[in-house]
């Protein structure tokens, strides 16, 4: 009998959603998809989120510098069924993955908290933790 218990589920998730980011990294740095904005873009998996049942991925991806973002995001969506068929035969799966394909805006994210923490005012208030309290 097998020992599924949640922690196990999740590391199978993990397990899974890692070797399909693997796959599609490898699928789009080698060229397989013949689509001509993904040929003159560089294009970054940056994380998989599988679905319990492991029948739904979603993709986050980001472009090298962020340029065009729509049209590469745009680009992925139109050749879904192509990279869904050769992630499976990758990753070795009994079904093949339904992929979405989603912006990660997690850089946009890390990038502004760290503008916002640069800021004159934020980075005084920040300077006043080493001096001692006066209350």
């Amino acid at each position: 009998m097998k020992n599924t218990t949640p922690e196990n589920k999740l590391v199978r998730l993990l397990r899974v959603g890692e070797a399909v980011r693997h796959a599609l990294s490898a699928i789009l740095a080698r060229g397989d998809v013949h689509d001509a904005t993904l040929d003159k873009h560089m294009v970054s998996v940056t994380e998989v989120r599988m679905s319990p049942d492991l029948r739904h991925a979603t993709v986050f991806v980001k472009p090298l510098l962020g340029r065009e973002e729509e049209a590469v995001i745009k680009a992925l969506r139109t050749n879904t069924a192509y990279l869904q068929k050769a992630v499976a035969q990758a990753v070795n799966s009994k079904y093949a993955a339904k992929l979405k394909f989603l912006a990660d805006e997690s850089f946009d994210e890390g990038s502004h908290i760290d503008t916002l923490l640069r800021a004159p005012k934020v980075a005084q208030d920040l300077g006043r933790d080493d001096e001692p309290s006066t209350t």
